[in-house]
């Protein structure tokens, strides 16, 4: 069987969990990166990465690398490519670019450029153009320039991998759902014990934590892939590995995973994207972390309290960070708590010193997953 290069990507500071699934998976040759992960498998392994994964953002596969120092180069790169094999006239395109270190600073350039070989080169050879869609194309082209060299790579999912399809009410800046996963997975989590996020918002910490422990493919949740469109798509290997997502899916025990928040409008949202996800016996609950009781003498506490740079005044969260160290300290002896910020100085007022610090990237903002033994 041909073995195929692919790419997933993720956020930075999560390649190590991402590599542990991959393995999983049973694929092969996988090797972190700097914000992603590469292997290789056949094709119908990049549809059961695009399934299975629950902290990629996206799997790509690499058509062609070449140098690329001029504008001139770019369009002769991708119009050298036989993209007549994978596109017909009917069909519409997207291209997303990602630039670093080269000649050519501008994505939206570099991506009109790449977009102009494309459609230049159908017409050229099938009298007719492709259309572009921008939000849910036929055909997803990933362009990534760094240091003038550039990779060309077709999108399997053709969208972003977070997108679960279980959001229909978000709060305030949710936490993107690969990051949830992400999180889940670092706080090591047995899936037996009990798991509490007290300040859940529209729910993505336990959701995903119910995804994990039920062994719910989150790719089941999605409408449908960008793959599911290409030319050579293998309809019955693709319902074979749905099929087999679909009996390896198990239900939540009850009073296992915990989602609380002190806004009633938030926990609301929190039980419909629940209910939107599959997903019953999570115990949701309206109340104030300081007043919330531990379910059992143990278990995992983790949440993402706002941090100031995208919620919240920085003076006024300064005093509810302490409570938290209180609230802990006070309520949740032999517990593990997990708490994830974006900012340090904040994290200081909680007053316990983590036992473990791990550095992650919430989209551009370096953040913090600090542990706390709650002895």
């Amino acid at each position: 069987m041909n073995q195929i290069d692919f790419f997933a990507t993720t956020a930075k500071g999560l390649e190590d969990v991402l590599v542990a699934e991959l393995k999983t998976l049973g694929c092969r040759n996988v090797k972190a990166g700097n914000g992603g992960v590469a292997f290789t498998g056949s094709m119908a392994d990049g549809y059961r990465a695009c399934l299975w994964l629950r902290t990629a953002n996206r799997v790509l596969l690499p058509v062609k690398s070449f140098h690329c120092p001029s504008q001139e180069a770019l369009y002769e790169g991708i119009y050298s490519l036989v993209w007549e094999d994978r596109l017909t006239q009917e069909m519409t395109l997207a291209v997303d670019a990602n630039l670093r270190d080269s000649k050519i600073t501008h994505s939206r350039f570099a991506a009109l450029k790449t977009k102009d070989a494309i459609v230049d080169r159908i017409r050229d050879r099938r009298g007719e153009r492709p259309n572009v869609e921008p939000k849910d194309p036929d055909l997803r082209i990933n362009l990534h320039l760094a240091r003038n060299q550039c990779t060309v790579s077709l999108d399997l999912a053709g969208t972003g991998m977070h997108r679960r399809g279980y959001r229909r009410d978000p709060t305030i800046a949710p936490l993107k759902e690969t990051l949830a996963a992400g999180l889940v997975a670092l706080s090591e989590w047995d899936h037996q014990s009990h798991f509490v996020d007290p300040m859940c918002g529209s729910g993505s910490l336990p959701l995903e934590a119910a995804l994990l422990a039920t062994q719910t493919a989150p790719g089941l949740l999605s409408p449908h892939f960008g793959f599911q469109r290409w030319r050579d798509f293998n309809a019955a290997g693709w319902q074979t590995l749905l099929d087999e997502a679909e009996q390896a899916r198990t239900q939540l025990p009850g009073n296992l995973v915990y989602g609380s928040d002190r806004e009633r409008r938030a926990v609301e949202f929190a039980r419909r994207n629940a209910e939107s996800a599959g997903i019953a016996n999570i115990r949701w609950s309206q109340r104030d972390f300081a007043k919330l009781e531990p379910p059992a003498i143990r278990g995992t506490l983790i949440c993402n309290p706002p941090y100031g740079e995208r919620l919240g005044d920085e003076t006024a969260l300064e005093a509810f960070y302490r409570q938290i160290g209180d609230t802990l300290k006070q309520n949740w002896t032999g517990w593990t708590a997990w708490i994830f910020t974006g900012n340090l100085p904040l994290a200081k007022r909680i007053g316990l010193k983590p036992s473990l610090r791990i550095v992650l990237y919430n989209g551009p903002i370096e953040c913090r997953l600090l542990k706390f033994e709650l002895y």
